[in-house]
């Protein structure tokens, strides 16, 4: 669908629809700004729910069959929205071929963060924008809170950008995957409960309890440590590089998210596969996407150039432009 055929939604089930059909209409249109960016309760009832399903785990216990599953989901996924969803889908950092392109798009999907077109639109309007009024998910400019979550919570930014996503949307079953962005969570919940029913007994574990580890426990992991990088990593660590925004490295981060927390290195420099730049600055992302290619899987991963590297300056102070002030942070 074109952006042009957008239309108001002022009915309950034009309100409703986008749920389903994430293309089917813009639930900001007709709205003020205020209004636009104010929470939707339609789209924080499931984000409540799933961090509400988190406390279940007071009855349905621990099992060592739970943790792996949890751990496991968070590793898979976080691969899918860092190696995928950013550096492939927002960046174009490599190469792939289309099975895999779509293989990996549903795992990132299966992360609940919305579907590839979505997020790499506002990832790159982020990246024009960084730091500016315009940049939702700016610390700086809207606040701790709305940087983190509060931005994708809201009508203003429900919308897919098609228009930044050009090369993607030639991909049908990209923009299918993007519209119907919720199937493959249903999905994937369904198989968590179906794991398990299907373990054995000794294992300790039921389909709730792989419910509520497999699915809700790493989904809330995975979506705030991702939503990290866009909070903290503009207000906590330190500075390689003179970048015109407040990103910064951390090593922290860079851990929790398998290589995203090099993230003034990667304002820096946004086209290479790899965001740890040094051999000491950890990133499992790319580690997986280097084993993909040997693989054959993906190919042409970007390095970064030599003069790149030579550039960093420890603790480098930002270069905003003359005609803003510098945050106090």
């Amino acid at each position: 669908m074109s952006e042009s055929s957008a239309r108001p939604t002022t009915s309950l089930l034009g309100k409703i629809a986008p749920i389903f059909d994430t293309h089917a209409a813009d639930p900001a249109v007709g709205l003020s700004a205020e209004e636009a960016n104010r929470i939707d309760v339609m789209r924080i009832l499931p984000f409540i729910g799933i961090h509400l399903g988190c406390l279940a785990v007071i009855w349905v216990g621990f099992s060592w069959f739970g943790l792996a599953l949890a751990l496991g989901l968070y590793v898979v996924r976080m691969v899918g929205i860092t190696a995928f969803y950013h550096r492939y889908f927002s960046h174009r950092a490599f190469k792939s071929g289309r099975v895999v392109q779509f293989a990996m798009a549903v795992v990132g999907n299966s992360a609940v963060q919305r579907g590839p077109l979505w997020w790499a639109a506002h990832h790159r309007h982020h990246h024009r924008h960084s730091d500016e009024v315009v940049d939702a998910h700016s610390p700086i400019q809207h606040g701790f809170f709305w940087s983190h979550c509060g931005w994708f919570l809201c009508r203003a930014n429900f919308k897919t950008h098609l228009d930044r996503v050009k090369d993607l949307q030639k991909f049908p079953e990209l923009v299918l995957l993007d519209r119907f962005d919720w199937a493959v969570p249903v999905l994937l919940l369904i198989s968590c409960l179906a794991a398990g029913w299907l373990a054995p007994a000794s294992w300790g574990t039921s389909p709730l309890q792989a419910l509520i580890w497999g699915f809700c426990i790493s989904t809330v992991a995975t979506a705030h440590c991702t939503f990290f990088i866009n909070s903290l990593a503009h207000v906590w660590g330190h500075r390689d590089y003179a970048t015109t925004d407040t990103s910064r490295n951390n090593f922290i981060l860079a851990i929790l998210t398998m290589g995203e927390g090099w993230h003034n290195n990667h304002h820096h420099y946004q086209s290479s596969a790899r965001q740890g730049f040094r051999w000491w600055q950890v990133d499992v992302s790319y580690y997986v996407l280097w084993t993909m290619a040997r693989l054959g899987l993906v190919s042409d991963l970007r390095p970064v150039p030599e003069a790149v590297l030579n550039e960093a300056r420890r603790g480098a102070p930002m270069r905003l432009p003359v005609s803003e002030p510098a945050p106090a942070l």
